[in-house]
Parts: C-alpha cells; sequence; structure tokens
C-alpha cells in the first residue's frame, strides 16, 4: 500500500502546483504591485550620472581638440606689415593667385544637396 500512495502522490503535487500557479498568476493579473520609487530614483541617479560623464568626456575633447577647430587669423588686406621688399616693384611683388573657394562653398550647408550629374551608359 505504501508504494501505491508514494506513486499517486507525484501527480497529485503536480496537479497542486499546477493549481496554485494559476491562482497566483491570476491573482497578480488582477492586483498588481505599484511601481517602486526606489527603482524610479535610482533609474534618475544613473541617468544623472551617466550626463555628467558624456559632459565631462566632451569637455576633455573640447579642450584637447579646440585649437584644431579655431578660425585661421584672416591675412590682412595691406599684405605683410613692412610692404614690399626694396627693388620690387609693387605689382611685381604680387604674383597672380589662384581664386579661393569661399567658407560657403568650401562647407555644405544644412540644406538639402544639389542633385548629382546623370550618367549615360
Amino acid at each position: 500500500m505504501g508504494d501505491v500512495l508514494l506513486a499517486l502522490s507525484i501527480p497529485v503535487l503536480v496537479f497542486g502546483g499546477g493549481i496554485y500557479a494559476a491562482c497566483d498568476c491570476w491573482w497578480r493579473r488582477r492586483h498588481p504591485a505599484p511601481p517602486s520609487p526606489y527603482t524610479h530614483r535610482a533609474a534618475r541617479l544613473a541617468e544623472q550620472e551617466m550626463l555628467l560623464l558624456a559632459e565631462e568626456i566632451v569637455d576633455d575633447a573640447h579642450a584637447a581638440l579646440g585649437p584644431l577647430y579655431e578660425a585661421p587669423a584672416a591675412p590682412r588686406p595691406g599684405g605683410p606689415p613692412g610692404g614690399p621688399p626694396a627693388g620690387l616693384k609693387p605689382e611685381a611683388s604680387q604674383a597672380p593667385q589662384a581664386p579661393q573657394a569661399s567658407r560657403s562653398d568650401a562647407t555644405p550647408g544644412r540644406g538639402p544637396s544639389r542633385p548629382a550629374a546623370a550618367r549615360r551608359r
């Protein structure tokens, strides 16, 4: 008789566990727990910490690489402060120069770019 009770107890325990799990699931769906204020606060603190770290990284990068992005000193319209060297005519000191691209030509704006030229096959 002891073996029969042992053999029948296993399905009863499995069935009882299933009933308990179903009731627990039903109860939790009907009565959800309120959100924990500690998790929201921890998320806000982590977000603030991450933002401060990102600001520090950007500030360090700007301090290290800032001189690379500064605009070069504009040339004076009159040329060098001493003028042309002695013995040279003013016209000879000024060699013809290639036209320089303006800043707006060198750097595209934020608007839409021009369409590419059509290719022939």
